[in-house]
């Protein structure tokens, strides 16, 4: 079902995003992907094609900048030839109360969470109403679904992309586009460490690569239907 579609990635570098990477690269998908360090992606393309044959396509690009953003989905899908499925992976956090949070940084997270999904979002959309079937599934977070103290910026970073889902969900859903909001708890990557996040015991956190494991689920579901909101909890958290 799902060799020989293409798959933009966002956010590949690391964490989630690269796990996606490696679970479609095993599932025959092709790739193209994006993240601001060349050195992460051309050590993930190094590492898809001694794996699995995968020659994944690459483009460096700050999502956060539409002209960035624009040009790598422009890249991708000129490498590709179309788009079957985008991944909006990439994303930020830092944390502190509202009054005491630069307004800078609370601007950043917005502009990279939120606009940087719109911006490879509007720039991939073109490919998949042209012909009328298309995958396009948004990484938010159970963030994006209750708030929390010292997560204003975060949260509402996550709450949007929630709306925005959902309206595109309702626009492009006559076009045989499904529209997936994926909503894990937090994830054992480097970007939780960095931010403090409580991600649990080793034994007991979840993985970049449970989080692969929901989107292959939404992918495999027949074209007739589609997988809304997902969610992902870890079974025990103590």
């Amino acid at each position: 079902m799902l060799p020989q579609k293409t798959a933009i990635i966002t956010g590949a570098g690391k964490g989630i995003g690269l796990a996606v990477a490696r679970a479609l690269a095993k599932e025959g998908v092709r790739l193209g992907l994006i993240a601001r360090s060349a050195a992460d992606l051309e050590r993930l393309r190094s590492e898809l094609k001694e794996q699995f044959g995968t020659d994944a396509a690459i483009a460096t690009a700050d999502v956060s900048n539409r002209t960035e953003a624009e040009a790598a989905v422009a890249q991708l899908a000129g490498q590709l030839g179309t788009i079957d499925i985008l991944i909006n992976n990439a994303g930020t956090a830092t944390f502190g109360t509202l009054a005491d949070m630069d307004p800078e940084e609370w601007q950043r997270i917005i502009q990279v969470n939120l606009m940087g999904t719109y911006y490879v979002t509007r720039a991939a959309l073109p490919h998949m109403l042209e012909r009328k079937q298309g995958d396009i599934l948004n990484v938010a977070s159970t963030a994006g679904e209750r708030g929390f103290a010292t997560g204003s910026a975060y949260c509402a970073s996550k709450f949007a992309v929630m709306g925005l889902t959902e309206s595109l969900f309702h626009e492009v859903r006559k076009s045989n586009i499904r529209v997936t909001a994926l909503t894990p708890s937090t994830v054992n990557t480097e970007l939780a460490f960095k931010a403090g996040l409580p991600i649990g015991t080793e034994d007991r956190m979840m993985q970049p690569e449970d989080v692969a494991q929901l989107v292959l689920a939404a992918l495999a579901l027949p074209p007739r239907v589609v997988m809304k909101t997902a969610g992902i909890l870890t079974t025990n958290p103590q």
